[in-house]
C-alpha cells in the first residue's frame, strides 16, 4: 500500500505531464513526505499496542493485541488509541521523503539511467534501497525515542503521566540521560534497517518488472488473435 500511494503522489506532483520520464528528485521527495504522513494514520495505533503489550508487566496475565486495544479503549478512550500520532506523523512524514529520495538518487546514480529504463542490476536495488533505509533511521531516530517514551506511559497511572508532549520528553530524556540516550540503539536498527529495506526494494521492483512484462506479452497475445481473426 505504502509503494502505490507513494506511485500516484509522486506522478501527481511531478509537473510533467510525460509519464515515459521519471517523477522530479522534488517529487519524489514530497510524495514521499506525504506517503508517510497518511500511513501515520495506521501505524501510530499499530505501534502504540506493540508497545504496551511489550512492556506489559512481567506478573500480570498476557493480553493479544485485541485485549490491549479493548483495555485502551475502556481506560483511555479512543484518543489513548491515537496517543503519539503527532510525534509519529513528525517521524514518518520526513523519513519518508528522505527514503524514497536516497532510493531513486543512489539507484541513479550507481546505474545511470536506470530511472528510466527501469533495468538496474539487482545488486543496484539491494544497496539502494538499503543506503534508503539507513537514511531514513538516521534523520528520524530521536523522533522514535520519544515516540516509543511517549506511548508506553498512560493517563491513567497516577499521579499524572511522567512526559506532557514532546517537546517536555525530549528535555526531560536529555536533561536526565544525556544526548547518547536519543541515538541509543541506532547501530542495530540502521544495520536492520539496510538488510530489511534493500530486500524490498528488490523484492518490490522485480515483482513490478514481471508483472509489466506479463501484461506485455498478454497485449501481444491477443493483437496477435485479432490479426488472425481477420
Amino acid at each position: 500500500m505504502v509503494f502505490q500511494v507513494y506511485a500516484i503522489l509522486s506522478r501527481s506532483l511531478d509537473r510533467r505531464m510525460s509519464t515515459s520520464e521519471p517523477p522530479s528528485y522534488t517529487s519524489v521527495a514530497l510524495a514521499g513526505v506525504g506517503t508517510g504522513a497518511l500511513q501515520t494514520l495506521i501505524l501510530s495505533p499499530v505501534e502504540l499496542v506493540k508497545i504496551r503489550l511489550q512492556l506489559e508487566a512481567a506478573g500480570r496475565k498476557r493480553q493479544g493485541p485485541v485485549d490491549m486495544v479493548r483495555d485502551i479503549m475502556r481506560r483511555e478512550g479512543l484518543r489513548g488509541i491515537y496517543r503519539g500520532l503527532t510525534v509519529t506523523a513528525l517521524r514518518d512524514a520526513p523519513s519518508h521523503g528522505v527514503y524514497f529520495w536516497t532510493y531513486e538518487y543512489a539507484r541513479e546514480r550507481l546505474h545511470p539511467g536506470c530511472r528510466s529504463t527501469g533495468q538496474e542490476s539487482l545488486a543496484t536495488m539491494l544497496v539502494s534501497g538499503g543506503l534508503a533505509g539507513v537514511a531514513s533511521w538516521v534523520c528520524c531516530y530521536p523522533l522514535d525515542v520519544v515516540k516509543s517514551r511517549l506511548q508506553a506511559q498512560t493517563q491513567t497511572h497516577p499521579p499524572s503521566p511522567r512526559y506532557r508532549g514532546v517537546v517536555d520528553c525530549f528535555r526531560k530524556s536529555v536533561r536526565e540521560e544525556g544526548l547518547p540516550v536519543l541515538w541509543r540503539g541506532l547501530g542495530t536498527a540502521v544495520a536492520r534497517a539496510f538488510v530489511v529495506n534493500g530486500a524490498i526494494f528488490s523484492a518490490y521492483e522485480l515483482a513490478l518488472r514481471f508483472l509489466v512484462r506479463n501484461n506485455g506479452r498478454q497485449t501481444l497475445v491477443m493483437e496477435e488473435m485479432k490479426c488472425h481473426d481477420h
